[in-house]
Order: C-alpha cells, then structure tokens, then sequence
C-alpha cells in the first residue's frame, strides 16, 4: 500500500509540473536567507544562503544557468574563490563560500553564497539534470 501510496504521489507530482516544466528547481528567498531545491516537484534540500549585503544587489526573477565553473575566482574581488560556481545572469553565480558563519544573513557583493558541501552538491545536479531542466527563481 506504501509504494502504491508513494507511487501516486510521484505521478502527481509529475503531472502538476507538465511536460515543459524544470526537472530541478532551486529557489532562493531573500528574506529569508534561504534556498529550496525540488526535483520533480518534490524538495530535496533546503539551505542557508547569504545574498547581497547592503550597498548591493542579488537580482531577482526567473533565471536558467548559464555556464558551470567548478573552480573559477572573482575577477572583480580580489580573486576571491568561488567555487562549485552556477552562474545565472551576467556575473551573478551561485557558488561555495569559505565564509560559512555568514550563511543565513545578507553578506556577498550580490552573489549567492551557500556551504561548500552544499555548493558541491547543487553543482552536480544542475550538471546531471542540465542548464536547460533547472530553473532557478529568486524572490523576496
């Protein structure tokens, strides 16, 4: 009964997203400092982000990856190290930070910062499901 039960969940969930719908979906909300990654519909991961400090902004709204670095440092900051990096607009990224004990408040010049671990996880599935699968939205 469980896997009937299970099974009808996935069909639905399926379903609701369509045939045109992303595999992966990673939203980010500003407000609470916090990114939600869903496969298929269903959540998978929910993590502490740090966005764009005061003075700076995280751009909002729909976006699709643009291109993956797995090692790649900031032109722009002092060559500060960015890695796991899924770039999503221009130079914005979502990327591992060494500065894990500013996850969950605003501190980056505008990109999104997440946990290594985390970064390195993220990495692999956009990789695995594709630029064109994964959505990402950011949001207040």
């Amino acid at each position: 009964m469980r896997r009937i039960a299970l099974g009808l969940a996935l069909l639905t969930g399926l379903a609701a997203h369509g045939a045109g719908a992303a595999v992966l979906e990673v939203n980010i909300d500003l407000s609470d400092q916090r990114m939600t990654v869903s496969q298929h519909g269903f959540p998978r991961h929910v993590w502490s982000v740090s966005t764009a400090r005061g003075g700076y902004v995280t751009p909002t709204g729909n976006f699709r990856p643009t291109r993956l670095e797995r090692v790649w440092f900031s032109r722009k900051y002092d060559n500060s190290p960015m890695p796991n990096s899924v770039f999503f607009k221009g130079g914005y990224a979502i990327h591992g930070t060494q500065y894990v004990k500013s996850l969950g408040r605003p501190a980056s010049h505008g990109c999104v910062r997440l946990h290594p671990d985390n970064a390195r996880t993220l990495y692999n599935l956009v990789q695995s499901t594709g630029a064109k699968n994964t959505a990402i939205r950011i949001t207040y």
